[in-house]
């Protein structure tokens, strides 16, 4: 049953586009994205995850558990980056430790689907309320991730640059990505409570156009990802062993959090691979517009080529069965 879902959602278009972008380049094809067009993509997808997570958190309420579930994820999304850049920073530059440390701390929308689809399988009940809490999760990674950049470089030799904390702050809570997808959450939520119409009138945008926008980034992320193939190849054992070893240590925690947290086993796995992916649509459209000086081939090959199959193919069926034996059934 497993291996037919991995495979089920292994050849999902968003998947299958990111390796035909691959493709493209290894097979020497003309294809080529033009210029604004990716930017324009990453920026409607940072508004329909805000608005459709602010709808989802209309719908669930704030009551204790959900409060306590979103500040317990908001919090893993500040802690994973802080302690995956004193990891990575051992090998990388600032910049490059803080984007793929922002990536870690981020989630991954299409691994959280595909963990729902899972638990659809099994017969095991899940809350709408975790989508808010996947929305949530995006913007402190990020913020975060800005944060280390300008903390991090002026330490660095020759980089002439010092502290300035009220630009810095404002850059990193009104950075256009931060600040559109905050800001989508918060029209999501005030339209689901106040505007049915509204609502109403959005879904073709914000749901049915959603997948082949997705589809349409993830070709251009392997273009991109394909182009700098031998960057990482360079960065070679240190990186390719973090984006194996960080899910497993994230999903972890996740999981003693969740059981202190008394979550359900559906929820304890939705929140442990909240915890355990990485995001490669989010934060590297921010690092893109905000942290040229990164390179997009180490935050996007090791999320999207390494992290993210390992969840889907090995991290799904470990994670539940960790949940399974640590978490009791309702």
């Amino acid at each position: 049953m497993e291996s037919g879902l991995v495979l089920q959602n292994l050849v999902s278009p968003p998947v299958l586009f990111f390796f035909l972008g691959m493709l493209a380049v290894l097979v020497g094809s003309d294809l080529e994205i033009p210029a604004p067009l990716p930017k324009l993509f990453s920026l409607y997808l940072l508004l329909a995850i805000g608005f459709k997570g602010g709808l989802e958190l209309q719908h669930s309420g704030l009551g204790g558990q959900v409060t306590l579930t979103i500040t317990a994820a908001v919090l893993m999304s500040m802690l994973v980056p802080l302690t995956s850049f004193l990891i990575l920073r051992s090998r990388l530059d600032s910049y490059n430790a803080a984007a793929v440390a922002a990536a870690y701390g981020s989630i991954s929308a299409v691994t959280f689907i595909t963990a729902e689809s899972f638990l659809t399988v099994l017969q095991v009940q899940f809350d709408g309320f975790m989508v808010a809490a996947l929305a949530l999760m995006e913007s402190p990674a990020i913020i975060v991730g800005l944060l280390l950049v300008k903390l991090a470089v002026p330490a660095e030799p020759n980089s002439g640059r010092s502290i300035g904390w009220p630009s810095l702050l404002r850059e990193a809570f009104l950075n256009g990505s931060v600040f559109l997808l905050m800001g989508s959450l918060v029209i999501g939520f005030l339209v689901a409570a106040f505007s049915p119409a509204g609502l109403e009138k959005m879904d073709p945008f914000i749901n049915k156009l959603f997948y082949g926008a997705l589809s349409f980034f993830l070709l251009d992320m392997g273009i991109v990802s394909a182009q700098r193939l031998h960057d990482l190849r360079r960065a070679g054992p240190f990186l390719i062993g973090f984006a194996v070893g960080a899910p497993l240590v994230h999903a972890a925690v996740g999981l003693v959090v969740a059981r202190a947290l008394s979550l359900p086993q559906g929820d304890a796995l939705l929140f442990m691979v909240l915890c355990a992916s990485a995001s490669y649509i989010a934060v590297p459209a921010a690092m893109r517009m905000t942290v040229p000086q990164a390179n997009p081939s180490l935050y996007i090959s090791t999320a999207l080529g390494v992290t993210f199959p390992f969840n889907i193919v090995v991290g799904l069926p470990l994670y539940m069965a960790m949940v399974q034996r640590w978490i009791p059934a309702g």
